[in-house]
């Protein structure tokens, strides 16, 4: 903390600045912005805040966060249940969506696996993917993951599993509309289409 820097504004700074994408600059200069031109934004940020994290937890079907038993997606009638695009983050379903491409359902992962930091198959709920899969009549599996390193041993080592566990559904890969190490949050809708469209 700075000298002469109030404490409750200093540790505010800190919280924002532990968001990715905000070093400490950027979160000082958002705290300041709330703290004056917008003081109305910062109170119902709070409360929305304290309201929603209160209530979120996973969709009992796809895995992503909601503050309901099940997702808006999942609660449409008119999705092609027998498809399941696996993705990463709920941000990346959210980019599939605005792509207008894709209408089946999905599964939202916990990440992805980095042996390097522990982070095995079990600890992004690959388990319940398999499970969902095995129980449901589910066709084609589409691996979403991002083509990074992490991305592409995430998608390896789910298509292993499926093909032991479940050999008679198909496991298809976004097509290579996707550039090596982007994020398939940050795509832009038309290359995510012609990912979809040309899967394998």
């Amino acid at each position: 903390m700075t000298s002469g820097t109030d404490p409750r504004i200093a540790h505010l700074t800190e919280l924002f600045s532990e968001l990715p994408g905000l070093g400490p600059r950027s979160a000082s200069r958002l705290v300041a912005d709330l703290l004056t031109a917008h003081k109305d934004i910062a109170l119902a940020l709070a409360q929305s805040l304290e309201d929603t994290v209160s209530r979120v937890g996973r969709c009992r079907s796809c895995n992503t966060l909601c503050t309901e038993d099940i997702c808006p997606i999942c609660a449409k009638s008119d999705r092609d249940c027998s498809m399941i695009c696996v993705v990463e983050s709920a941000s990346d379903m959210t980019a599939i969506e605005e792509s207008v491409s894709y209408a089946g359902s999905y599964f939202v992962l916990m990440g992805r696996v980095n042996p390097l930091k522990g982070i095995g198959p079990e600890d992004i709920g690959v388990d319940k993917l398999v499970n969902r899969v095995l129980s449901e009549d589910v066709r084609e599996v589409v691996l979403a993951t991002s083509y990074t390193a992490e991305g592409e041993m995430t998608a390896h080592m789910i298509a292993s599993v499926l093909k032991k566990k479940a050999p008679a559904v198909r496991v298809t890969r976004l097509s290579k509309g996707l550039s090596a190490g982007v994020e398939v949050e940050y795509t832009d809708p038309a290359t995510l289409t012609a990912a979809i469209l040309g899967r394998h």
